[in-house]
Order: structure tokens, then sequence, then C-alpha cells
């Protein structure tokens, strides 16, 4: 199983536990539902930063950054 899909089971857990509290509160399930569409995308873009693997230069240099700079005399 991927780093991917246990950070998303994860939060899938979280957001449950989240959504239960809230319904023994009391809170209209409108708000329960809206909540958790809300928490879901968080988690989704959470996880896919967390989990991407770095891009690697095409020379091969990890950790090597070079900036081009371009300049024009006015």
């Amino acid at each position: 199983m991927s780093s991917f899909s246990l950070y998303m089971i994860g939060f899938a857990v979280f957001i449950g536990g989240l959504a239960y509290g809230a319904f023994i509160l009391g809170a209209p399930q409108t708000y329960i539902i809206v909540g958790v569409v809300i928490l879901a995308g968080i988690g989704l873009m959470s996880a896919t930063r967390s989990t991407r693997t770095r891009d690697v230069s095409p020379e091969g240099a990890a950790g090597e950054t070079t900036t081009t700079t371009t300049r024009r005399d006015l």
C-alpha cells in the first residue's frame, strides 16, 4: 500500500470522527456535509503535497540549482 493511500485512510478516519462528534453535539446535517467535503479537499491536497516525489534535474545533480538571468540594457 502506498504512502498516499495510508495518508488518505488516516485522514478519512479523522474526518469520520469529527463528523460523528458534530452529529452527537447536534450540528445540522448540512454543516456536517459541507465540513466533510472541505476537509476531504484539504486532505487530498495535503496527501499529494506530502507524498509526491521531487523532480530530478536533467544533469542528475541533486540539490544543485542554476538560475539564468537575461540582462536588457535600456
